[in-house]
């Protein structure tokens, strides 16, 4: 009778793996949809955001002037090169601050967004729009 049992005891163990099995698979489905259905909304999201015609001065020049070391009025305009730029300055910066040289660095890469940020602010929204936006000018 002991091995009876145990066999029944082996064989619901078994389907309850199997039940298990299955609706661990059900859910990583559902998280994948979900992680491919995330990702595309952010990826239009992204794309309207840096590649619309829209007028971008606010964000841009908000962006600058808060966080413009690391680059990211410069990724929204497009301007990728200078964003990695700023972004990579203020790195090296950071890995170089135990020497008097990361100092500079830093102050130098804060200090070009934040006039840049300015500059954006006080244009006219059609001059900012003719300058980076139609004409592509990377730097102030």
């Amino acid at each position: 009778m002991s091995e009876e049992n145990n066999e029944n005891l082996g064989d619901e163990l078994e389907d309850k793996a199997n039940e298990l099995n299955e609706e661990a698979k059900d859910t990583a489905e559902e998280i994948k949809q979900e992680a491919k259905s995330t990702a595309k909304e952010f990826k239009e999201g992204w794309t309207e955001a840096t590649q619309s015609k829209e007028n971008k001065k606010l964000i841009a020049g908000l962006l600058a002037l808060f966080v413009g070391y690391l680059g990211i009025h410069k990724f929204i305009l497009g301007y990728n090169k200078e964003g990695i730029i700023l972004l990579a300055g203020f790195v090296i910066g950071l890995i170089t601050y135990c020497f008097i040289i990361g100092i500079f660095i830093i102050m130098a890469v804060a200090i070009i967004p934040f006039i840049e940020g300015i500059i954006y602010l006080t244009k006219s929204d059609e001059d900012f729009y003719n300058t980076y936006q139609v004409g592509k000018k990377p730097w102030f």
